[in-house]
């Protein structure tokens, strides 16, 4: 591309050549000549001087540089833009359905799908055109999934799950497993029944092998816009609400609801039964155990607001210090108390 429809493409204002040919786009300090990057972060700002990039794309707030670039709004948000305009994905899906999927007579698909080999899909699915779905996935008896879905390899949707349009759905992910309900009765357990369904709202991604539970009644739901890193458990019942994103290897337990724009770091827990407000952020490895306002900073187990927190674990590096000053201050309270005691006597 010419530096002109870069420019274009990302609405932003050019300070270069019109004519300048970019035949890639990389990182600011591995870009060669020819390669256009970005710059979001000021601290990366340093690698400008280094750069053997042909033009750089800045912030609008940013300073110039004697290097063409172009400012833009977002600059981050540009270069996501760039990528996508310089490399489309290509996947290696059969055209069609494979003659070596099993797909039931009643299910109902439409224009311009692929189904790769060794998939099965049950009765009454209905599928939405420009949809593909890669070999070796399952999917249950009264499934629907909208249009321009991509479904990945050995990805299992169980019954009567919902999928919208725009899904992608990541490599091993389970959507519609049982819940995690079992009633006490004496020293045994007794399975209840998981009679809901999962319901995944538009431009949706679902990480690899992330497992969202099918509601005991009603449905589970991941509202649209959401993101689902890998190894994500979302159980029953659960909500999460639009536009939120969950990192890698949280666990969300029943019933729980998430609001809106909600952060959710790895390796968080949040317990079953309480809700998280809109735009809500927590911190990585940390436990919500108690509701959450909107708008709230967390971190730790239990969570806390980030800044007190903060303070928390400051105070805590001190221990050993503090530990031995209140020693020493006691010793000597008691060496005053013992001299007072001799000057009364």
């Amino acid at each position: 591309m010419r530096l002109y429809e870069i420019a274009e493409l990302l609405d932003g204002e050019l300070h270069g050549p019109n004519d300048l040919e970019i035949q890639g786009v990389s990182k600011i300090d591995e870009a060669g000549t020819g390669d256009i990057s970005f710059i979001s972060n000021p601290k990366y700002r340093k690698f400008l001087s280094q750069t053997k990039a042909s033009a750089v794309i800045l912030n609008k707030n940013s300073e110039p540089t004697d290097l063409p670039h172009i400012f833009v709004d977002d600059a981050y948000v540009g270069f996501v833009l760039l990528l996508k305009a310089f490399s489309p994905k290509a996947h290696d899906y059969i055209r069609g359905i494979s003659e070596r999927a099993d797909v039931h007579h009643s299910t109902q698909v439409g224009e311009n799908v692929h189904i790769g080999p060794f998939t099965y899909i049950g009765p009454d699915v209905t599928i939405g055109k420009n949809t593909i779905i890669y070999p070796g996935s399952v999917i249950l008896k009264k499934v629907s999934i909208g249009e321009k879905c991509l479904i990945y390899p050995n990805v299992s949707i169980r019954e009567e799950c919902e999928i919208g349009n725009r899904v992608i759905i990541q490599n091993g992910a389970v959507v519609g497993s049982d819940g995690f309900g079992f009633a006490p009765k004496g020293k045994e357990y007794i399975k209840i029944p998981q009679l809901g369904k999962v319901i995944v709202e538009d431009d949706v991604e679902v990480g690899a092998n992330v497992t969202i539970d099918r509601a005991t009644l009603g449905a589970t739901i991941i509202k649209k816009g959401t993101k689902l890193d890998n190894l994500v458990q979302i159980a029953h019942n659960v909500v999460v609400g639009e536009n939120s994103v969950v990192a890698a290897q949280s666990g969300i337990a029943g019933s729980s609801k998430i609001g809106q724009h909600a952060v959710i770091g790895g390796q968080v827990g949040v317990s079953g039964h309480i809700t998280l407000g809109d735009n809500v952020t927590v911190a990585a490895q940390s436990g919500i155990s108690k509701s959450v306002e909107d708008g709230m900073v967390l971190f730790g187990t239990p969570a806390l607001p980030l800044t007190r927190q903060k303070r928390i674990d400051v105070s805590l590096r001190h221990l050993p210090e503090l530990v031995k000053k209140i020693n020493r201050l006691e010793k000597e309270l008691e060496g005053l108390k013992e001299r007072d005691g001799e000057d009364n006597t």
